[in-house]
């Protein structure tokens, strides 16, 4: 017998569906609440169009999760914040994020717990038509950046480093990875901080770089639960069996390389063909690298 409140929850519903029956729009519906049950008992886990999140494209599309016995579904989002949303709501119990998040998170009152690092890193890029060339020339300039996350971090680190006065930098909230890379490719923005494949993409476009976390050795990606997923007994389970396929894909991107996933990082990432074939190759998510305090 079950004993957590959701498969006891599940399991109620699921014995209403049994009484019911009937005309085709009566079985269309059973289907659709079937899939809900289905779709409730999944792990969910909020991922991002981002390089970091390849491992999980990767065992999504080829069936891995489900040859480990766990049932996954992985919630898209364009921009953290609303990662951060949907897992503050409880739509999901899971996602991709980086360090510098988790504080604001617990701080909107939800325990989460990192279990897994991810290779996830940033570039600070600039509009190639600012003829920004070093961090001193960031002077009233406008960087595109997310507020309490890796990329406010960064932006800050960017300022100090060049021993520029804050308010003489301005730091414009743009959330949505998408949208931050528009406004660079239109001239609209000065400079921001990119994820890959999006860095690439800008690179490719003429944009220059002027830093990025892995020459600063920084490592910010990490893969976080709730706490309240990680009591539950059900819950454990699936992340246990979650964590076994993400290592395994991993380790599969970095001993292969992104060439033959070309195909997959087009559909998932949103990026042509040039910016595919041009992605820097992935290593391992290091563990003990996501244990060093950041600056």
């Amino acid at each position: 017998m079950w004993k957590n409140k959701y498969a006891t929850a599940h399991l109620a519903l699921l014995l209403l569906l049994t009484g019911c029956g009937g005309t085709s729009s009566e079985q269309e519906a059973i289907v659709r609440r079937e899939q809900f049950v289905a779709d409730s008992l999944a792990l969910k886990v909020a991922v991002t169009p981002t390089l970091d999140c390849l491992p999980l494209f990767l065992a999504s599309d080829e069936g891995w999760f489900e040859r480990e016995g766990v049932s996954v579904l992985l919630r898209p989002f364009t921009a953290q914040m609303d990662e951060d949303t949907a897992l503050l709501r409880g739509h999901v119990e899971g996602m991709t994020t980086d360090r510098e998040r988790i504080a604001w998170i617990r701080e909107q009152g939800l325990e989460v717990e990192e279990v897994a690092p991810t290779t996830l890193k940033w570039q600070l890029i600039t509009n190639k038509t600012a003829r920004i060339k070093k961090l001193e020339q960031l002077d009233d300039k406008m960087i595109a950046m997310t507020r309490r996350s890796a990329t406010d971090l960064l932006a800050r680190k960017a300022i100090d480093s060049a021993s520029l006065q804050p308010e003489r930098v301005f730091r414009i909230q743009v959330n949505d990875v998408f949208v931050r890379l528009g406004m660079l490719e239109n001239g609209i923005m000065d400079a921001m901080l990119l994820p890959e494949p999006q860095a690439t993409k800008a690179r490719l476009g003429g944009h220059p770089v002027l830093f990025d976390t892995d020459s600063l050795g920084l490592q910010f990606g990490v893969i976080v639960f709730s706490k309240e997923a990680l009591a539950d007994t059900m819950r454990q389970r699936q992340i246990a069996q979650f964590l076994t396929v993400y290592h395994a894909a991993a380790d599969t991107l970095a001993r292969r390389g992104l060439s033959p996933y070309r195909d997959l990082i087009m559909r998932h990432c949103h990026v042509d063909a040039a910016t595919a074939d041009s992605l820097p190759d992935v290593k391992k998510p290091n563990l003990d690298d996501a244990k060093q305090p950041l600056p």
